[in-house]
């Protein structure tokens, strides 16, 4: 076996390959950089191989959210699954060769790698498209590296950002292996600010509407979420506000009829801002594997949703429609039919972000956190906030459950509870796991420990 430095930064050709076998140095799929590069075309379809690597169902094509549903479960939900890879989540006893963990890793740093070979050939690209090609190559990047961050380092909420490890930052093409190849880790605080750096740039050169990819409202919101987990609240409230007015502007808008008509769509819904493309020609969801059932295609009922989350539904919300008894436990639809899109973004979520980031900063931007939560509230019937009747004003914490109940089991699970610094219940013990312990953090993959003597692992996994 060849070892990896940074996985997938080894890939020569610069483009993704469809294969599972991060192994590859050099995919049958990829091509001679010198062809890839040369011309306004093939630099587009680099591009394209960027976006074919962050629907990998490593990424944002399923994963992304389980990981974040077995780490967050909270004894809401149970992992049943034969996979041992996301019990270890599950259980908190996540091993440093845990093959997601590491195709996770790999993946995301395919994606980086290409957008920065796009990102060297922007000379090429014709005049008038250079900045939705740099946009969306920079969105890709951005996302990635807060994908990674937010999964094996320590959240920001802990603390200590300037000196507490996050992950290595590659912002060139590694087109071969030299002794630069061997990267140490940044600091949380320094992805974040390349973070910050990518998005910004990319929310202002890409155009409103780019089909089914990236678009300024989309780096609007991915914004958001990076703003929350920073605790820099005016700022998410007021890149979740562009989301929505560039939106709206769009032809987006709420669904407003039942609540379970924006999932299991043939087709993105007005609601959706930025899904991954699933179909019979790009089957790959791992949400359905996981999370449907056999009848539906899928394998045998992975995930059970527990009481205790029905439990937090007031009577009468619609979002209960979504459950369903088979296989002798609790199942949500959201992830029930193939060839069914994985949402990465609806347009839900921002009212609630702006409705938070409202309230916390006592202001009114877009709108007033009331009619922002009034609006999720009306849309699964039920009752409104009155603004005029002080005792029924709603709290953060009013706030924060319709967040967790309108996003729930689409992968915000850890995120929310790290960034508001709360806390995990574990499966059967008393044991608690607080917001920023290191159980809820993966760790850097052992290949690339042993193949980089720069890396250091995490801790609570030796090294």
């Amino acid at each position: 076996m060849k070892k990896h430095i940074v996985s997938g930064l080894m890939v020569l050709a610069v483009l993704f390959s469809s294969c599972d076998n991060e192994l590859s140095l050099t995919p049958q799929q990829s091509i001679d950089q010198e062809l890839a590069l040369n011309t306004d075309a093939n630099v587009k379809s680099v591009l394209l191989g960027a976006y074919s690597e962050i629907r990998n169902v490593n990424l944002y094509g399923g994963r992304l959210h389980l990981y974040s549903e077995m780490l967050g479960a909270n004894r809401e939900v149970r992992w049943e699954g034969t996979f041992n890879q996301p019990r270890e989540m599950f259980n908190k006893t996540i091993f440093v060769n845990n093959s997601f963990v590491e195709g996770t890793w790999a993946a995301a740093y395919r994606a980086i790698n290409v957008s920065n070979n796009v990102l060297s050939a922007l000379n090429i690209v014709n005049e008038e498209d250079r900045p939705r090609v740099e946009g969306e190559a920079l969105f890709i990047r951005g996302s990635m590296y807060f994908e990674l961050i937010k999964l094996y380092a320590l959240p920001y909420a802990a603390g200590n950002t300037g000196t507490n490890p996050g992950v290595p930052l590659v912002l060139e093409p590694t087109r071969a292996i030299v002794e630069t190849s061997f990267v140490s880790r940044n600091t949380v605080e320094e992805v974040y600010q390349q973070i910050l750096t990518d998005l910004r740039r990319a929310e202002s050169i890409l155009p409103p509407v780019n089909g089914f990819l990236a678009r300024s409202y989309v780096a609007s919101a991915q914004l958001s979420r990076v703003y929350l987990q920073m605790e820099r609240y005016a700022e998410a409230r007021d890149a979740a506000n562009r989301a929505i007015e560039v939106a709206l502007a769009n032809g987006k808008s709420l669904i407003g009829t039942a609540y379970m008509d924006a999932f299991n769509n043939d087709a993105d819904t007005n609601e959706d801002l930025f899904t991954i493309q699933v179909n019979p020609q790009d089957a790959d969801n791992d949400m359905f594997l996981f999370y449907s059932l056999p009848e539906f295609g899928a394998r045998g009922g992975d995930v059970a949703i527990l009481q205790a989350h029905l439990n937090l539904y007031e009577s009468g919300d619609e979002r209960l429609t979504q459950f369903f008894t088979a296989a002798g436990e609790l199942r949500t639809a959201k992830w029930r039919d193939q060839f069914k899109n994985v949402k990465v973004f609806r347009l839900s979520e921002m009212y609630l972000t702006r409705a938070e980031t409202n309230f916390r900063e006592g202001t009114a931007v877009g709108s007033t956190p009331i009619g922002d939560l009034n609006r999720i509230r009306r849309r699964v019937k039920l009752p409104e906030f009155n603004p005029l009747s002080t005792p029924t004003l709603p709290t953060l914490a009013d706030i924060l459950k319709e967040r967790k109940l309108e996003l729930a089991h689409e992968g915000q699970a850890i995120h929310d509870i790290k960034r508001t610094k709360g806390s995990v219940l574990d499966n059967i013990s008393i044991t608690v796991f607080a917001f920023d312990d290191p159980r809820l953090v993966f760790p850097i993959p052992q290949r690339e420990i042993d193949a980089n003597p720069n890396l250091v692992q995490n801790p609570g996994y030796g090294g």
